[in-house]
This record gives structure tokens, sequence and C-alpha cells, in this order.
């Protein structure tokens, strides 16, 4: 026979027993759907949280404190290490020391920055908030863009002004719609005013997030935090430190690490750790790729589960076809002809289903893309069906198809003429 009528045969075969070929298909179009969205929506997580990294931009560095062995600091570039749990060895004359032109040329700029936990209360509503003593130059160097009024000034910071910058997910909370530039809030029991109100920038898995109020370093330390300052040196949590070039980045870091040195009189194992931008995307890159890794695995026990439907299936159309094998024989199929007819009917299978579950899926992940699955309060979910997720599910079903397939094609093709056609 040659491929044309053994795909013809095939084709009438399965078309003879529909009920039989649709749930056999309903195995592979579920494990083949689940594979598009769960490893889209795997690949969505990690596409979102790279390009939150990147939108800091590539001449961005993090000092933090600790020694560089500490197990978390790999995540520190995203500004959510350190709440003031552990031993707190950087202030903010560190930061100012690091504009030094002699010492620091490859510095532009400095940020220094603290972050507490407190409830935000306005008009009768509460929220609890991360609350972020910051500098003016934070709003630079971080790519931080406001939707209402001012940002922190440099004579804020001098004088301890009672002011405060809100994020748009605490804004809403507080002030619904309405611009509350001007309006009051209290912070640990402290009267602020409202100087403006920050663009939305989502939170992904490691970023700081909306739901932030931002006040002027020295009011965190000095009126909020009472373990803020430490003979009169104001405590901070990290140091964002903005590089004038991107090419510079190792030599700012050689830098930040001597003038630190020397400041903290280290002689051993530093006290802080400089983080980068490869750094945090190898991490997350690292992380993500596990957990598209386990969710795949995840939806392919689910094709598993649709090609041991297949065998089962394919050896219950042999034992039926016995005498139909028998026949053919007879008259002159050859035992390769018989296995090619029985494979192409199970790879027809696999493939129809493959392709079903891909549209499902393709359907499944637009509707889930953008939306806010996990609750109105949760960031949007962002899936990405990308070509090697569809080479993967095609190609797997396809392969388990062709795999289950074989044994029951192979024991047909054994079958002895005389005897299948004595079988009833």
């Amino acid at each position: 026979m040659n491929p044309l009528n053994t795909f013809l045969t095939a084709l009438t075969s399965l078309a003879s027993n529909k009920m039989r070929a649709g749930l056999t298909l309903l195995g592979i179009v579920i494990g083949v759907t689940s594979v598009i969205v769960l490893m889209s929506m795997g690949r969505g997580v990690q596409k979102s949280i790279t390009s939150s990294i990147e939108s800091l931009g590539s001449n961005l560095l993090v000092v933090t404190p600790g020694s560089p062995d500490a197990d978390e600091d790999e995540f520190a570039f995203f500004g959510a290490a350190t709440f003031g749990d552990e031993a707190e060895t950087l202030t903010m004359d560190d930061a100012y020391a690091l504009l030094d032109p002699v010492h620091a040329p490859s510095v532009a700029a400095v940020a220094p920055q603290k972050t507490s936990w407190a409830n935000i209360v306005a008009r009768g509503e509460e929220a609890d908030a991360q609350v972020i003593g910051v500098t003016a130059e934070y709003q630079d160097v971080r790519n931080s863009n406001l939707m209402y009024g001012g940002f922190i000034s440099h004579g804020h910071v001098l004088e301890n002004s009672t002011v405060a910058v809100l994020g748009p997910e605490i804004s809403e909370d507080l002030f619904g719609p309405r611009n509350p530039v001007g309006q009051p809030v209290r912070i640990r029991g402290r009267e602020f005013t409202v100087i403006g109100v920050l663009e939305e920038e989502g939170s992904g898995f490691f970023s700081v997030g909306d739901d932030k109020v931002l006040v002027p370093l020295t009011t965190l330390s000095h009126r909020l935090d009472p373990h803020g300052s430490e003979q009169g040196k104001v405590l901070v949590n990290s140091i964002n430190v903005q590089v004038a070039s991107s090419d510079l980045v190792e030599s700012a870091k050689s830098e930040i690490a001597n003038v630190l040195r020397f400041r903290h009189r280290l002689a051993g194992l530093d006290d802080f750790t400089i983080n980068d931008q490869q750094q945090a995307l190898q991490a997350v890159q690292s992380v993500t790729a596990a957990i598209v890794v386990f969710l795949g695995v995840i939806a392919g026990i689910s094709l598993l589960v649709g090609g041991i439907g297949i065998m089962n299936i394919m050896l219950v159309t042999v034992t039926e076809r016995t005498r139909e094998i028998g026949i053919r024989k007879a008259m002159g199929a050859r035992r390769r002809d018989v296995l090619f007819q029985f494979v192409t009917e199970a790879a027809l299978l696999s493939l129809g289903g493959g392709l079903i579950g891909l549209a499902i899926g393709f359907a499944i992940a637009g509707v889930i893309d953008g939306s806010h699955l996990f609750g109105e309060d949760s960031d949007p979910v962002t899936m990405a069906v990308t070509g090697d997720v569809i080479a993967l599910a095609l190609g797997v079903s396809v392969m388990v198809g062709l795999f289950f397939g074989i044994y029951p094609a192979m024991r047909a093709a054994r079958l002895h003429p005389i005897e299948a056609l004595r079988y009833e």
C-alpha cells in the first residue's frame, strides 16, 4: 500500500467509530491544552518580571547591608529585601560619599532608601502599606513617574517635612478616584500632607508594588522609626546607585566597594553587597525557568494519560479487527503495511487531538491574558504563547501517540493470516 492509501484507510477506520475516536482524542486535547495554558502562564510571569527589571535600566546598582554570601542578597536588587530585621550597616552618609568624583567617578547619582510598614489612615479609611523613606533623587534613579502633584524635594529631606507621596493603590483605597494632593493622612499617629501620587508600576514577584507611601528619608528615620538612626546617622536598607554608563558598571562596583570598605574600616569580609541587573536577571531566570519546567511536567502528565488512552483503544481496535487483518494479509498485505496503518491511526488521533488542544489553549490563554484571575485586587495575568511552547505541545502529543501506538500496531502486524481468519 502506498502512503496515501494507508492514510485514507486510517481515516476511514477512525470515521467508522466516531464516538470512540472522539473520546480517545479527549485525553490528548486536555493534555495539550494544559501544556499551552500552564507553560504560557509561566512564560508570561517570566516575561513580566524580566521587563520590570529591564525597565530600571542597565546602569542601576543596588547596595544592601550584609555579606554577599547571604542567600537573600541575590534578590535585593528589587528593593524588596531588608525591613530592619538584620544588622544595618549602611547610612545616608555612605550613600552621598559615593558621589565623590575622585574615588567614584563612575557614579552619576545615588538614592538611599529605608523601608518599613505602617497603617495609613485618611477620611475614616485605612490601609496597610510599605512606608519608604527616600530622597529627591529616588524619582530619577528608580524611574518613578507621577500621576498627580510633585515629588519629595531636597528641602523636605533637610527639614524632616511631614509630606507623603502615595502609590496609586493606596491612593485608591483611601481617597477613591479623587486627586488626594493637599489632603492629610496619618502614619503611625502623625499627620502628613499628600503632595503627589505615583503612576501605576505593578508588583510582579519581587518589586515593591503600588501599595506604598514615600516620605522623606530623614522624616522616617527621626519621626516614624525608633531605630532609624544610630549616633545621629540615618540608617538605610539600600542605596540605589545610577552609573554614568552601562559600560562602567564593573568599574562602579569596584569604586563603590573601595569607598565603603574605607568608610567602614573593613580588613576582612565585606558588610555590604553590590547587586547589578545581570545578577537579578540571572536569579529571576533560574527561578522562573524552574517554575516553567514544573508546570510543563504537571501538564505532561495529562498527555501521558492521553497516550495510555490511545494505546488502550488501539489494542481494542486490533482485537476487533483481527479478521480484517487476516483478510488483508491473505490478499497480499505485508507486515509493514499493517504496521504502518495502525501507527498512522494512532498518529492521526494524537495529531488531531494536539491541533484541537492547541486551538482551545490559544482561546483560554487569550481570555486569561490581562485578566485579574486571582481577584480584582491582584495584578493582571500575563500570558506568553511562544513558538517553542507550541512546538513542544504538538511534538510531544504526536510522539506520545506514536509511542503508545507502536505496540498495538506491532501486535497487529505479527498476527498470522490463518489464525486471524479463524478468529471469532
